[in-house]
C-alpha cells in the first residue's frame, strides 16, 4: 500500500478482527453517534445557560453547569475515539449532529427553573439512549463499549439528581 493510500483515511472494516461482527460494529457507531449528538447538543445547552443565568441560585447553577459541560466536552472525545476504534466515522459536522441529535437547541435565553428542567429533560434523553446503547453493547459482548456507556450513564444520572435536587420542594 503506498503512503498517498494509507493517508486517504477510507479504512476497510473487514480489516477489524476483534471478535464482534461487521454488522455488530456498525449497529453500535452509530448508537454511539446519536449519543455523540446529543452530548454535543446538551453541551452546547448547558455552556449557554451556563453563561446566561440569572436568579438567586446564579453562583452554584454558573458552578454546576462549568462542570457539567467539562465532563461533556471530554465524553466527546471518548465516544467519537470509540466509533473510530469500531472502524467508522464519528459525526463532526453541525448538520450532522443537529440531524442525529434528540435533543433540541435552546436559542433564547430562558429562567433558571426552566433552563433546569430542560437540563433534567435532556439528560433523562441521553440516559434512555444509552440504556438502548447499552443494550446492543452487551448483545455483541463489546465489553469496551458497554463500559464507556456504564460510565456516562452515572454521569448523567449524577447530574439528573443534582438539577432535580435544586429544583425540589
Amino acid at each position: 500500500m503506498s503512503k498517498v493510500a494509507a493517508l486517504k483515511g477510507n479504512p476497510r472494516e473487514s480489516q477489524i478482527h476483534t471478535g464482534i461482527k461487521d454488522e455488530e460494529r456498525k449497529k453500535l457507531a452509530d448508537a454511539l453517534g446519536g449519543v455523540l449528538a446529543d452530548t454535543w447538543v446538551l453541551l452546547v445547552k448547558t455552556q449557554g445557560f451556563h453563561w446566561n443565568v440569572v436568579g438567586p441560585h446564579f453562583y452554584g447553577l454558573h458552578k454546576l453547569t462549568e462542570e457539567h459541560y467539562e465532563d461533556l466536552f471530554a465524553a466527546l472525545d471518548d465516544l467519537g475515539e470509540r466509533i473510530r476504534a469500531l472502524g467508522h466515522f464519528a459525526p463532526q459536522s453541525l448538520s450532522e449532529v443537529s440531524e442525529l441529535s434528540s435533543i433540541k437547541e435552546q436559542e433564547n435565553p430562558a429562567s433558571a427553573d426552566k433552563m433546569i428542567h430542560q437540563l433534567i429533560d435532556n439528560h433523562e434523553k441521553i440516559v434512555r439512549r444509552l440504556r438502548n446503547a447499552a443494550e446492543h453493547a452487551d448483545s455483541a459482548g463489546d465489553k469496551a463499549t458497554d463500559d464507556l456507556l456504564t460510565q456516562r450513564l452515572e454521569k448523567h444520572e449524577e447530574a439528573i439528581w443534582m438539577l432535580r435536587a435544586i429544583v425540589s420542594e
